[in-house]
């Protein structure tokens, strides 16, 4: 891990809290397949984003007893989401500071959410040029914990995996470092940290600007 060239990003939960502006959205696909419903949370919206979008509406529906598959509502909430992407999706404290810091080595991100979005969130908040690739879902076959997007990085930047880190914050980007046979950095402030004691990673991190010392060996 110690003077790692590729540095690879999760984005929701690690980079940006995404969390409102998903919630908004899915509450609202909810309410317009079945009208009256009673809205979920922002707690509850939050524990079911980081497998994707999928995922996150299937364990909606079931959430809500809405009898419908989560294919039939997932055009309906990409719909929505798109129109709401950065409503109040920021960066978490201290993310442009690190990205600065860790100039000289390789950046991308390597996430779930569709990779169109994932490209407008970044560009929209102006970090976007920072990263060598962002890869979303659909740029990659299957989606994490599956190794095969943060392989393909790996491949296009040059990098074996002992050179790079995975940086995210739940289990499924642990597992899949693991997976990749890449080390792994969890940080403790995301949207499912919980979910790193099924999976612990090499190392923990509770602020962003932990990371470049950390990478740094100090």
């Amino acid at each position: 891990m110690r003077g790692a060239r590729l540095v690879v990003f999760d984005l929701d939960g690690t980079l940006v809290d995404s969390s409102r502006d998903l919630a908004t959205a899915t509450n609202a696909a909810l309410a317009a397949v079945a009208p009256g419903v009673a809205p979920l949370s922002l707690d509850v919206v939050r524990s079911f984003v980081g497998e994707g979008a999928g995922v996150l509406i299937e364990r909606s529906l079931a959430e809500a007893g809405i009898h419908k598959r989560a294919e039939e509502v997932l055009p309906t909430f990409l719909d929505l989401y798109r129109r709401c992407l950065l409503e109040t999706t920021r960066l978490y404290p201290g993310v442009v500071e690190t990205l600065d810091r860790l100039g000289g080595r390789i950046l991308a991100v390597l996430t779930n959410k569709p990779g169109d979005m994932s490209r407008a969130i970044l560009a929209g908040l102006g970090v976007a040029d920072r990263f060598a690739r962002i890869y979303g879902g659909g740029d990659f076959p299957g989606r994490k914990p599956d190794p095969a997007g943060l392989l393909l990085l790996l491949e296009d930047l040059g990098a074996r995996p002992e050179e790079a880190v995975l940086v995210g914050d739940s289990a499924v980007d642990v597992r899949t470092g693991r997976a990749a046979g890449v080390p792994t950095v969890g940080v403790t402030y995301g949207l499912n940290p919980e979910s790193l004691q099924e999976a612990p990673p090499d190392v923990t991190i509770s602020d962003i600007r932990d990371l470049p010392p950390l990478l740094a060996g100090a």
